[in-house]
């Protein structure tokens, strides 16, 4: 049997066995329990895989070589979706300069769309947790196109003779470029979907700030009353510092557009014909609809991890300043009667099973916890990026894994936090108007009126009758109530300026 062909065959589970020579084979989501095996060849020889399976022998060695984690490719659709398309464009490109047939090219083109459209995903059934540097990620994904494109276009699995996982979807290719271009493919992608979620968010967290724009409270620095703001103004806070994060996102995107592919193994783009990357990056962009550019340099490109580093370090940003909203919520909503109190968020289960009546933040802590692992998820791609010697970085899969989860991880935190958390939010007027009348902060406005050293004395003498600096100012006819509202007018003490909000 060649390399090039691999003979269909079938074999009964005893013989299956036998060829083992005893050795149990695990058991994955495609094997035929009846028995029935086709044999694939590789370098180290023949191995049964399921007759029905549309992966092929390399995809099986892995299966078994890598149990690690109890996920697999399929979890990361994204991922797979992001190797269709490079394939199709590597096709494409092969076909442009004469290297491949067109019948061939149509055929993987048919079994791109097909696993881009949500097909064939179950046929990814190896652990993202790897050694190889993704080559077992690559060959699953030639092995699988291979199989698809046979059926797709009348012929059957394992048929080798017509479309081939190697030389044909593999053509002009490496793991080496293949994978970290299906990777940004991947990465960009998920981007557009992360940020439209944190432009909702911020969409929500500003109707708040519209709908509590004159609603006066205390400020706090350093967890001391500092000077009046409004509550609005609070929730406008929030939006405005998330859309700096977005800005942050599409800049670190950018160097996601760069890839490497004709770079093959190391960047000399050995066994890549003249062409073909200029080709080839032609069409993923237009398949992408994003401004993609082969890199200038191939050799840097086939190890430098920049790209990876810098989307991991924004959302690692966008988690530090969800992780800081999600926190400030949880202090306002403090106690109810203990704590701040000043805003309530909405009850969505109860809070102990020993306490009656405990409702906790569980949506704003839950916001926490996944800003959290996305912290160490950028520990684990500032790692992996670092160790990778010589001419390629070997754990990009980390990388992968870790950058996916994050963008998802986040992507529905912030929608749960949306919709479960901030769009029910209420506010406890009470309570802030008492914290305005009784808090020592408000003195700040006197310091124009009465001055420095007076306003000194109010505050001091507050402190030690625990009275409020209002309460003082009254019994000392110090200003007339007149005095005292214009003074306090939410426009005078919080420079609002509810244009600024339209």
């Amino acid at each position: 049997m060649s390399i090039r062909q691999a003979t269909l065959r079938v074999f009964t589970a005893a013989a299956v066995l036998a060829f083992a020579n005893g050795a149990a084979f695990a058991k994955g989501p495609n094997v035929d329990t009846t028995g029935t095996m086709r044999m694939e060849h590789d370098l180290l020889g023949e191995k049964p895989v399921p007759a029905t399976a549309y992966y092929g022998i390399q995809t099986a060695r892995a299966i078994e070589n890598f149990q690690i984690s109890g996920r697999t490719l399929s979890d990361y659709p994204e991922l797979i979706i992001g190797f269709a398309h490079t394939k199709m464009a590597a096709a494409k490109g092969n076909t442009d300069v004469g290297k491949m047939d067109k019948t061939v090219r149509d055929a993987i083109l048919k079994a791109g769309d097909a696993i881009i459209a949500g097909k064939y995903h179950e046929q990814f059934p190896i652990d993202p947790y790897q050694g190889g540097a993704g080559t077992s990620t690559n060959m699953n994904a030639n092995e699988v196109m291979a199989n698809v494109a046979l059926v797709l276009t009348g012929h059957q699995l394992g048929d080798y003779d017509v479309i081939e996982p190697h030389d044909d979807l593999n053509m002009s290719q490496s793991t080496n470029d293949a994978y970290p271009t299906a990777l940004k493919v991947a990465i960009f992608t998920n981007n557009d979907k992360l940020v439209a979620e944190t432009e909702k968010l911020i969409a929500a967290l500003r109707a708040k700030g519209d709908e509590y724009i004159d609603i006066l409270k205390m400020g706090r620095t350093e967890m001391q009353d500092a000077v009046p703001m409004t509550l609005g103004q609070e929730f406008h806070a929030f939006a405005a510092a998330l859309e700096t994060e977005i800005a942050f996102l599409r800049d670190a995107e950018k160097p996601l557009f760069s890839i490497n592919m004709g770079a093959t193994a190391i960047g000399s783009g050995l066994n890549a014909p003249k062409g073909y990357a200029q080709k080839t990056t032609k069409h993923l962009a237009k398949q992408t609809g994003k401004p993609i550019v082969l890199a200038d340099d191939l050799f840097a490109a086939t190890w430098d991890q920049h790209a990876f580093v810098a989307e991991s370090a924004a959302l690692r940003s966008l988690s530090i300043k969800l992780s800081k909203i999600a926190s400030d919520l949880i202090l306002l909503s403090s106690g109810p009667r203990a704590g701040l109190g000043e805003i309530n968020l909405p009850p969505m289960q109860p809070g102990s099973s020993i306490m009656p009546g405990k409702v906790n933040p569980v949506i704003a802590e839950l916001m926490n916890l996944v800003s959290f692992r996305v912290i160490g998820n950028d520990v684990s791609v500032t790692l992996a990026a670092r160790n990778g010697q010589l001419q390629l970085n070997a754990y990009e899969p980390l990388e992968a894994i870790a950058i996916l989860d994050s963008q998802r991880l986040l992507t529905n935190a912030m929608r749960t936090l949306r919709e479960k958390c901030i769009d029910g939010i209420t506010v406890n007027e009470d309570t802030l108007e008492h914290y305005i009348q009784r808090t020592v902060g408000i003195v700040t406005a006197l310091n124009p009126v009465i001055g420095y050293d007076k306003s000194t004395e109010l505050a001091a003498e507050a402190y030690r009758t625990n009275k409020g600096i209002l309460e003082i100012i009254r019994e000392k006819n110090i200003l007339t109530e007149e005095q005292i509202e214009e003074i306090l007018e939410p426009a005078a003490l919080t420079g609002l300026d509810k244009k600024k909000y339209k």
